[in-house]
């Protein structure tokens, strides 16, 4: 299983389609076999979701994501989860320990990066 985290820097971004990119993590039996940063090749309705199912992703992590974007990864076979806060590696240990739940978080514009998670 693939799950991303959209990322800046270390930590997980507010809002997905604005992160500088996406941390993959190659999970196996609950264990962490790889991690690998992926540029985020632009902002373009409708693009990353077809683009991170290209990459074989499974879960896509955020802090916030427009109702759009979710709808379109839902239609790929990607779990969504929003709400998420902080250091992408402690993120994604919460999820593997199932203590991270998505909040349905929905970003209703763009001009607020930042605080989409709020």
């Amino acid at each position: 299983m693939k799950i991303a985290l959209a990322c800046d820097g270390k930590l997980v971004s507010g809002h997905f389609g604005h992160c500088e990119g996406f941390t993959v993590y190659e999970v196996n039996n609950n264990e962490i076999n790889n991690k690998e940063f992926v540029a985020n090749p632009g902002h373009k309705p409708g693009f990353l979701p077809e683009f991170l199912k290209g990459l074989n992703v499974n879960v896509i992590t955020a802090g916030g994501m427009g109702a759009r974007a979710q709808e379109l990864f839902t239609e790929n076979n990607i779990k969504v989860v929003v709400g998420a806060q902080g250091d992408c590696d402690e993120v994604i240990k919460k999820y593997l320990n199932g203590e991270l739940k998505s909040t349905g978080s929905i970003c209703t514009e763009h001009q607020h990066e930042g605080h989409c998670n709020e």
